[in-house]
């Protein structure tokens, strides 16, 4: 769970965190004001299965594609990316057809999320078997 850029407004993404938590995942927080480039090195460095990004500041469109074209540079296109926060719907096929494998409006409850993170982690496994 990271966030990205200039925005410091984290009460969200904590609640995700802790969320995520509860449903029995993994989780690690980077914390606010984080680079592209670090969130890459993190997710990499802790082997991560999904990076979660969460954004309020209206800068996805420049940061979320960035975030990753740096994943895709560093071999880790296994890496499922999600995002969310306030992100208008015009945006979400862009973001989508850049990598991002879900958009979480905001309102969309923990639950949800987790089940969707879950099923995409156990999907991306199962073609991973298949090709083996």
């Amino acid at each position: 769970m990271a966030k990205v850029g200039l925005d410091g407004h984290d009460v969200g993404a904590r609640v995700i965190a802790r969320g995520l938590l509860e449903a029995g995942m993994e989780v690690i927080y980077t914390g606010i004001r984080r680079t592209p480039e670090q969130i890459v090195r993190v997710a990499i460095d802790e082997d991560v299965d999904v990076v979660g990004i969460s954004i309020l500041s209206g800068a996805h469109m420049a940061l979320i594609p960035r975030v990753k074209n740096l994943m895709n540079e560093a071999g880790a296109q296994d890496i499922i990316l999600v995002c969310g926060g306030v992100i208008p719907q015009e945006d979400i096929p862009e973001l989508q057809a850049s990598g991002v494998s879900q958009v979480f409006l905001s309102g969309t409850t923990v639950a949800d999320i987790a089940k969707y993170v879950q099923f995409a982690v156990d999907t991306r496994n199962q073609k991973s078997d298949a090709l083996k």
